[in-house]
């Protein structure tokens, strides 16, 4: 049964060692990741988007030591002691907001390339809602996605001059459980395809939408909040 929907970004910059010398320019951004899962049952099904479709169980463990610190994450609490695997930075960052907001908590993260079509995406949101309401035991989805990175001349994409309306609808769509608008999102979104599942997931629209967190402080946009069914 889904319980509760979180949204967050896939940010390293929220993990305080990774961050370094930003990591007091990005702690709005990250209490309201931590925010967001927090409130989630103990079992956690997280989307996101990489190089390749997959699925990383709650049994596995993986570090940041690619993105240049050695911080161990684990997807469930019997990983902790794992050997460290590869994992994609969805699985990562969800595995490290789970240690630090609820680590009593087992992860199952799906990914999804980003390549995916909006329809096919819409279809594996819409089968996976079906999986959860048949299971009798509360789960909670984690949407691990970014939005525009061209937002100014120094975001890691460069400078669309287009892209800040792109990043304002998607958010006010994040904020306002707008399933309809996430249909629509254009390719500049990073995270699109883990949007457009999130949107097949909720149907018509989640019962409330709760925002707590929007802003590009890096010239990439991200967002975080909750969305109860």
């Amino acid at each position: 049964m889904l319980s509760a929907l979180a949204i967050v970004p896939s940010a390293p910059v929220m993990v305080p060692e990774l961050a370094s010398g930003a990591a007091a320019e990005t702690a709005d951004l990250r209490a309201a990741a931590l925010e967001a899962v927090r409130g989630l049952p103990a079992r956690w099904i997280a989307i996101g988007v990489a190089e390749q479709d997959g699925v990383y169980g709650p049994d596995r463990a993986g570090t940041f030591g690619g993105y240049g610190v050695d911080i161990r994450v684990a997807l469930s609490p019997e990983a902790t002691t794992s050997a460290p695997t590869a994992l994609p930075l969805c699985a990562l960052i969800c595995g490290w907001l789970r240690g630090q907001a609820r680590p009593d908590a087992r992860v199952e993260t799906r990914a999804y390339r980003a390549e995916h079509a909006g329809p096919v995406a819409l279809g594996f949101g819409a089968r996976l809602r079906e999986q959860i309401d048949a299971d009798a035991a509360d789960i909670g989805v984690v949407i691990v996605a970014d939005g525009a990175n061209t937002l100014t001349p120094a975001a890691p994409g460069g400078y669309d001059e287009d892209s800040p309306a792109v990043q304002s609808a998607l958010d006010d769509a994040l904020a306002a459980g707008d399933c309809a608008a996430l249909t629509r999102l254009p390719s500049g979104v990073l995270g699109r395809v883990g949007y457009q599942v999130l949107a097949g997931l909720a149907g018509t629209g989640p019962r409330t939408a709760a925002e707590l967190y929007r802003g590009a402080p890096y010239g990439v946009g991200y967002f975080a909040g909750v969305w109860t069914p």
